[in-house]
């Protein structure tokens, strides 16, 4: 079958080719069990096979397949959580073969298509609803970051130290201090980027693809502070880190310290060292 490039990576290990084996009798299965009309596969898709399906009712939805990876292990767990608050609905789950299916946003068009003002305004106005209390099955922020911080300096040599020792230990530093001095513990969101909250006909914004923890609300605007979606600058991660801060009620130096801990810890991937990611590090790191 015919995937996106985004999901090339998966070719890459016997897990992965295990999995694309399995995705043709999934999706018919799926197709099956839930009288599903299946188009082209999105070609937006890193992590997971999403496939635009109608219903025998004509509701338009989304039948994705997960690659089967911790982060969105509890993906379905999270919408159901919300129940469409803010997030598409989860209106089905296969939980043997990571196969959900979702309520399809239309137009469908990402947040950061808007100015970067315009983008934090709709940030604003979600966040808070996705602030959830929880607790099981998702994996706390504590134990998310204590494998962060195992990790990090394996993964930095075996990269060949791909930034300075001093970035490594700040955040090293960072990550154990704000693990064990949290706030209330509500459900965020670790991917919440601005291609991930798309335009919809039910609310005007809904977000997507969460990557569920539950920790303290700082912790959860990290990816739109970071994310080069909206900006990949000096100025504008600053400008994000002080206008959401700010006007969610946030401790700034706790938001700054999660999105340096995060963002290096998530500035390696496999084989791969992403600059830009470091360079959001360094830009905080370097200035107050």
């Amino acid at each position: 079958m015919d995937l996106p490039e985004g999901l090339d990576w998966v070719r890459a290990s016997p897990a992965g080719r295990a999995w694309l084996a399995t995705l043709p009798t999934w999706l018919a299965e799926c197709a099956e069990r839930w009288s599903l009309r299946l188009g082209k596969p999105f070609e937006y898709a890193h992590a997971s096979l999403a496939v635009p399906a109608d219903l025998a009712d004509g509701t338009a939805a989304v039948l994705k397949l997960q690659y089967p990876d911790d982060d969105s292990r509890h993906e379905a767990d999270a919408l159901a959580h919300w129940d469409g608050d803010g997030a598409v609905r989860l209106l089905a789950h296969d939980p043997h073969r990571r196969a959900l299916l979702v309520e399809r946003c239309r137009p469908g068009t990402a947040l950061h298509q808007l100015p970067m003002d315009r983008a934090l305004d709709v940030t604003v106005g979600l966040l808070p609803r996705l602030w959830r209390s929880a607790g099981e099955p998702f994996t706390p922020l504590a134990a998310e970051a204590a494998g962060w911080i195992d990790r990090m300096p394996g993964n930095w040599e075996r990269a060949g130290r791909p930034y300075q020792r001093r970035l490594l230990d700040a955040a090293l530093d960072l990550l154990g201090g704000l693990s064990s001095s949290q706030g209330e513990q509500v459900l965020v969101n670790q991917d919440l980027h601005a291609g991930n909250v798309l335009a919809a006909d039910r609310e005007p914004w809904l977000v997507i693809d969460p990557k569920p923890l539950t920790g303290e609300r700082e912790f959860s605007v990290v990816p739109m502070v970071r994310g080069r979606e909206l900006g990949h600058s000096r100025a504008a991660v600053r400008h994000r880190l002080d206008r959401l801060s700010a006007e969610l009620e946030l401790n700034r130096e706790r938001v700054r310290g999660w999105t340096i801990g995060q963002t290096l810890a998530w500035s390696i991937d496999g084989e791969v060292v992403l600059p830009h990611q470091i360079e959001v590090v360094r830009w905080l790191l370097d200035g107050r």
